[in-house]
């Protein structure tokens, strides 16, 4: 009975870190694809316009959680290779763990 009820929970909690990995999946189609890519590679026209950086680069995953959580709530806004780069701030419009659940996934593309 003990293995049937440990079956179970990991079902279930299997079950909701699906689900939390699809939420998060989709706050990223709404949200960030369609400057950085569905792959965080920025191949978009808004990201190639703006030279948003590959979230998948070795370089780009050195940037600490606390940095880039700032810039999701705060926003971007600034010059790079001559080109402006702007994103809007989420601070009010993502709760702190959404946030989070974001940088992980950014996390989880450069394993993809």
């Amino acid at each position: 009975m003990r293995n049937v009820s440990i079956g179970i929970l990991l079902a279930v909690a299997f079950a909701a870190a699906a689900r939390a990995a699809d939420k998060t999946e989709r706050t990223w189609q709404a949200k960030c694809a369609s400057c950085h890519g569905d792959d965080g590679k920025a191949q978009t026209a808004k990201g190639k316009e703006m030279a948003i950086r590959d979230v998948t680069t070795a370089e780009w995953q050195k940037a600490s959680d606390d940095d880039l959580q700032k810039s999701i709530e705060n926003g971007v806004d600034r010059t790079q290779d001559g080109k402006k780069q702007q994103m809007d701030p989420y601070k009010d419009k993502l709760k702190p763990e959404q946030i989070k659940d974001l940088i992980k996934y950014m996390r989880s593309l450069a394993a993809k």
